[in-house]
């Protein structure tokens, strides 16, 4: 560990009033937040933070993704930067912690250090990461995944939702279609911290969960075509029901799920018809779905059953189906001495840990393709998350945040 903060802490009191003001900003009719990406609630949050940012002396840029990035100068600014990083949008019904805790525990990082008058060897970055959540624009980790490499800026400008808007067109809306380049430079290392999503910690008692891995998850995004007709003279026989095929579908895959039960999971979270009116069989049907399991072989077999689960739903309801899109994410294992230094934070400061497998997907699996990279989890209440109940306990909140800008603090100064 460095040797340059004896003793020191966050200010949890800070962290807990700038998660409250989060809170406010796209607030859900539940207490939770409903801030979709590149949203006026979107934009809102994202000039508070950069007004926070820019309030302690950062330098802040924004990529043509829309992520925001707040650097804090290093002893040496030419060397890599260690980032911190998650997201601030939303689920449309989603909690106040899932992401933004992650975001304002960097800021906190970055404040604590400034009110210290802490100059870390290496600069130290903390990203806001557009659309992670994928519930405007899909799929999910947008952003970090074009930072990446993995895809590109006018793909991703190109996304549209429900209503039919451009990503890149909201991103201008907002005032945030940033000039920088999205990726392409180096980074020492990527530390994510995110609420776990699931209650394993809360059961074992443990504040820090230091994740090794995840889940190898698959996602298909699916469309059937049928031909409009009325409800009543059409007979069964000569019906091509678009939305019965998806039905026939999405029972399937929820069956192949079970089949894999407690490990395997499968979903069906999304479904948009058309006309979708009464009287008339719809033409038209997209569904998305995905299937996880902690071993590649397995999700690969789940998804295997589920391309000819899509064939014979189509042929049952007299319907064509085709695979519009799809993507993968989970397959990452995690630097070993990142994990580390939260290890031997985590153990000076007395704080409990365990090492964990994530299920849920984090902007962390694409950025550990270009850079060491650590994701690290805090416990959420009962496991509720992707729900407006979602809550943290303050305590194990704040000793992981102090173990994750302990281990930054470490990895930045060496």
């Amino acid at each position: 560990m460095t040797q340059s903060l004896p003793n020191l802490s966050i200010d949890a009191t800070r962290l807990w009033s700038t998660l409250d003001r989060s809170s406010e900003i796209g607030k859900g009719p539940k207490g939770g937040l409903r801030r979709l990406a590149l949203s006026d609630s979107d934009k809102e949050m994202r000039d508070q933070f950069v007004a926070w940012c820019e309030g302690i002396g950062c330098a802040v840029t924004v990529d043509a993704a829309g992520s925001i990035f707040a650097r804090r100068a290093g002893q040496d600014d030419s060397l890599p930067p260690v980032m911190i990083g998650s997201h601030l949008d939303s689920q449309a019904a989603g909690g106040r912690y899932d992401g933004i805790l992650g975001v304002l525990a960097g800021l906190e990082i970055l404040r604590t250090l400034h009110d210290n008058g802490i100059t870390t060897k290496r600069p130290i970055e903390v990203v806001n990461w557009t659309n992670e959540e994928g519930a405007r624009f899909a799929p999910p980790m947008a952003a970090s995944c074009v930072f990446a490499g993995l895809q590109t800026v006018e793909w991703l400008h190109d996304l549209t939702d429900d209503d039919g808007i451009r990503y890149g067109d909201e991103l201008k809306r907002i005032g945030y279609l940033g000039e920088a380049p999205v990726g392409g430079r180096d980074l020492d290392s990527y530390f994510e911290l995110h609420i776990e999503q699931d209650a394993l910690m809360e059961e074992e008692d443990v504040s820090v969960g230091v994740v090794t891995g995840g889940y190898y998850s698959h996602a298909l995004t699916c469309v059937f075509h049928g031909e409009c007709a009325h409800t009543g003279p059409t007979e069964m026989k000569k019906r091509k029901n678009a939305m019965i095929g998806a039905a026939y579908f999405l029972a399937a895959v929820n069956d192949i799920g079970w089949e894999y039960e407690p490990v395997g999971r499968t979903s069906a979270s999304r479904m948009q018809i058309w006309p979708n009116k009464f009287g008339i069989l719809p033409e038209f049907t997209e569904v998305t779905v995905d299937m996880r399991h902690k071993d590649r072989a397995v999700t690969d077999e789940m998804v295997v059953k589920t391309r000819a689960a899509l064939a014979e739903a189509a042929d049952k309801a007299q319907v064509e189906a085709e695979i519009t899109a799809e993507w993968t994410f989970g397959d990452e294992v995690f630097d070993s001495e990142c994990g580390d230094l939260l290890r031997q934070a985590a153990d000076a400061r007395g704080t409990s840990r365990m090492d964990i497998r994530s299920i849920a997907g984090h902007d962390a699996y694409y950025i550990s393709r270009i850079a060491p990279t650590a994701l690290v989890f805090s416990p959420c209440v009962d496991g509720i998350t992707h729900n407006e109940a979602e809550d943290i306990r303050f305590e194990p909140t704040v000793e992981a945040v102090n173990v994750l800008f302990d281990a930054v603090v470490a990895r930045a100064d060496r």
